[in-house]
């Protein structure tokens, strides 16, 4: 599908943002006959350090489109409950083994493999066409509508004429920018270093992290390593972790978790952790006349319960159902537009307050060097199975699952 600038692509719907949302809106949409094309601007979908958690409600979507089997014989690790430890001290905190869905566990696999999959099979479906190498530059306008998007590519710039552009290319989002979607930002006091240790074969397994000593490290078992987290206060790598130099930082691992102390000196080099700035924010209108926004380019969710990725999909799959039947008829008015805003902003909503309040509760933890205890609350909630399952419920499900339409 090459062209050149005086020759543009026309498809019925063009997704900027080849990831998650993108992909499976694609998917869904192609799926019930609309011509959709999916930019995503590297020839690739290999990134480390993306969101790597498949819950239960992206399981049951997989299901629902008797997907499943075949995507569980790919690698991947299994989650059936979440802990964290307090102090020296590990609480439960959510238990998945009682949802009321086919897959009760969180499936820990690379996202690259998720994406290669899931474009894989909606790459069968002949008007489904995923477009590597093409980075959206501006959306194109007439008469105060949005008509397609300008992309540069290795062959040069093109132009994607189409009925709807949905932008799905995530926080730092060309398609709101360029659309001037109203954004409010709720910020984040945290951020996030992500890296690499070795992992040892029956080593305990505590996603949701170690917090004592004035330190928050995640542990996340990737097989034979474990993807780390370590929680730092908002933009104090360069100007506090750093100039203490790699040897405090290390240790600052051992006296956390102290069993890491054999595999700390993996790390020889700053260049090895990735920085990721954690923005939590949302768009107040995640629409125009021809453009729409959903996933992180409507939503930017912190790393907390790794809910990002699972409510980028069901935003999708809401997309899908509503958008599909206007997209076939060609009519797509923004109360359309509008009905996919007011399914998922609820959830959206929900979902940033209690990355927040967590948020509140790690940045009072950071930088007090001295040994802490769980909150009473939570010692003794952690005890019951009501509270286990109900956060399993949230964490897994979300706030309003969407489901896959019969086909």
């Amino acid at each position: 599908m090459a062209a050149s600038l005086s020759t543009p692509l026309t498809t019925t719907c063009c997704i900027v943002g080849g990831g998650p949302a993108g992909i499976m809106l694609g998917f869904l949409l192609a799926r019930s006959g609309v011509d959709v094309t999916v930019l995503e601007k590297h020839k690739d979908f290999f990134r480390d350090f993306r969101g790597d958690t498949i819950h239960p409600s992206t399981l049951q979507l997989l299901y629902e489109l008797g997907l499943l089997d075949e995507f569980l014989a790919l690698p991947y690790q299994q989650l059936t409950e979440l802990a964290i430890a307090i102090g020296g001290r590990t609480l439960p905190i959510s238990d998945f083994t009682h949802l009321p869905t086919h897959a009760k566990f969180i499936a820990l696999m690379p996202q690259w493999d998720f994406l290669n999959f899931l474009s894989a099979q909606a790459s069968k479906l002949p008007n489904f066409h995923l477009l590597m190498e093409h980075e959206a530059t501006s959306l194109i306008e007439a008469k105060d509508r949005v008509t397609g998007v300008r992309a540069n590519t290795p062959s040069g710039p093109v132009e994607i004429r189409s009925s709807l552009v949905v932008g799905c290319d995530g926080r730092h989002a060309i398609t709101r920018a360029s659309g001037h979607l109203p954004l409010h930002d709720t910020g984040a006091p945290i951020d996030i270093l992500w890296f690499r240790l070795s992992r040892r074969e029956g080593e305990p397994e505590n996603a949701l992290g170690n917090i004592n000593f004035g330190s928050f490290l995640i542990l996340i078992n990737r097989g034979d390593y474990y993807q780390c987290g370590f929680i730092i206060a908002k933009d104090t790598f360069a100007t506090h972790i750093q100039p203490t130099g790699l040897d405090a930082f290390r240790e600052s691992l051992v006296r956390l978790v102290p069993f890491l102390a054999d595999r700390v000196h993996e790390i020889t080099e700053w260049d090895q952790l990735k920085l990721l700035s954690i923005q939590v924010n949302r768009l107040t209108r995640w629409h125009r006349p021809g453009l729409l926004c959903i996933g992180d380019a409507a939503h930017a969710m912190s790393p907390v319960g790794g809910i990002g990725i699972n409510l980028a999909i069901q935003d999708a799959v809401a997309a899908a159902r509503i958008l599909a039947p206007a997209l076939k008829a060609s009519i797509v008015t923004e109360l359309t537009l509008a009905h996919v805003q007011s399914r998922r902003e609820l959830p959206t909503r929900i979902t940033q307050v209690f990355q927040v309040t967590i948020h509140r509760f790690l940045i009072r933890t950071l930088g007090h060097p001295e040994a802490i205890k769980p909150p009473l609350l939570l010692r003794l909630l952690s005890g019951r199975r009501f509270f286990r399952r109900s956060m399993a419920r949230f964490i897994g499900m979300g706030v309003r699952p969407e489901h896959i339409q019969p086909h």
